[in-house]
């Protein structure tokens, strides 16, 4: 496989340093242009290098480089699929459940996942929250003390450097009812030199359990560099948990899916959340049917850890919230005396209770 580093060690921010760096062929760039004028670009350097540009399915290619199948929008994709909006009380807030609230510190991410179910909002351009801003969205937080968890998110709020990140986590720690705090990034996967040991210490906020979601869709992504910025995190004392979506055309088999999981609990991170894609518009190309990701997610029960076993999780569209989608185990059963079928990891059905 062949490796290709941006010039420079910068980020991959157009259509035509994508075609420079050989991700791209020249043919594709009028069409690629437009979808670059609508959705937001970026390869990290250490994504990049990961790319084999000769293999037309590589799995890292498909999450960051640009593809002309964006450019169609089916009738059923949202622009907000998961109804941020409509529970966002204050700029850069979501509260959608009781006890939690999520708190978007930026619309920037150091790469652009193609199937971003954010995409229309996350950008370069997009402002930081800052003075009034999070003024107001603190305030909030602080005046709801049903609020028991606050999740930083975005964008990708480990874009922000250490000191404005001491700076939220010293305002948060200040909030006597707000007990867990989650950072959701792809920042070490990504990005990972960003994660010094004094990053690392940067992100723990005085008082409060400290959670960090790791969004990572293929084994490949676990680099050295990205091992060590996450033995980083949970060396500095955070709790680490896996965030990944099921995607076709780069996680959705057995193989590489078991792969990931145990690659994630090598590093210290539990599997967390296995989502299923939401309807983002131009995302058609990564979904799969339910039934499609139940019988992969089944596959890996018995065969795998428990310790590996993520929750399959479905955004109901429009803002109702995240249910589990998992596969069934127990089934129906008429027999007197028995409760239900319980199916094994081999397809075999027994007796519950046996009789």
């Amino acid at each position: 496989m062949t490796l290709h580093q941006p010039p420079g060690g910068q980020p991959l921010r157009s259509v035509g340093a994508l075609i420079e760096t050989g991700l791209v062929a020249p043919a594709a760039r009028e069409a690629l242009d437009a979808v670059a004028a609508r959705y937001a670009v970026s390869v990290t350097p250490a994504m990049a290098a990961l790319i084999d540009p000769a293999d037309p399915d590589d799995p890292i290619a498909r999450q960051f480089v640009p593809d002309a199948v964006e450019l169609v929008t089916l009738p059923q994709e949202l622009a907000d699929p998961i109804g941020d909006e409509a529970h966002s009380p204050v700029e850069g807030v979501v509260h959608r459940y009781p006890d939690r609230a999520l708190l978007k510190l930026v619309h920037a991410c150091p790469v652009y996942c193609r199937f971003c179910f954010r995409r229309e909002m996350v950008g370069p351009g997009g402002d930081a929250l800052t003075g009034g801003k999070l003024e107001a969205a603190l305030a909030y937080l602080a005046d709801r003390r049903d609020i028991w968890e606050v999740i930083m998110t975005g964008g990708d709020p480990l874009i922000l450097s250490a000191r404005r990140v001491r700076e939220v986590a010293q305002r948060l720690g200040a909030i006597d009812h707000i007990k867990v705090v989650r950072w959701h990034t792809r920042v070490p996967m990504v990005e990972p030199d960003r994660i010094t040991a004094d990053y690392a210490a940067a992100l723990r906020i005085p008082g409060k359990a400290s959670y960090i979601a790791i969004h990572a869709n293929h084994p490949r992504e676990f680099t050295p560099a990205a091992r060590t910025a996450l033995a980083r995190l949970a060396d500095a004392g955070h709790v680490l948990i896996s965030q990944s979506v099921l995607l076709k055309g780069v996680n959705a088999d057995v193989t590489t899916l078991a792969a990931l999981m145990r690659a994630f609990v090598e590093n210290r991170v539990k599997p967390y959340y296995l989502h299923h894609p939401d309807f983002a518009p131009g995302t058609a190309s990564f979904r799969l049917s339910l039934e499609e990701g139940q019988a992969l997610v089944k596959s890996l029960r018995g065969h795998l850890s428990g310790l590996c076993q993520p929750t399959y999780i479905l955004d109901i569209p429009g803002g109702a919230g995240k249910i589990p989608v998992g596969p069934a185990f127990l089934s129906a059963c008429e027999t007197p005396a028995a409760e239900a079928f319980a199916e094994d990891r081999h397809g075999e059905r027994h007796l519950y209770p046996p009789g």
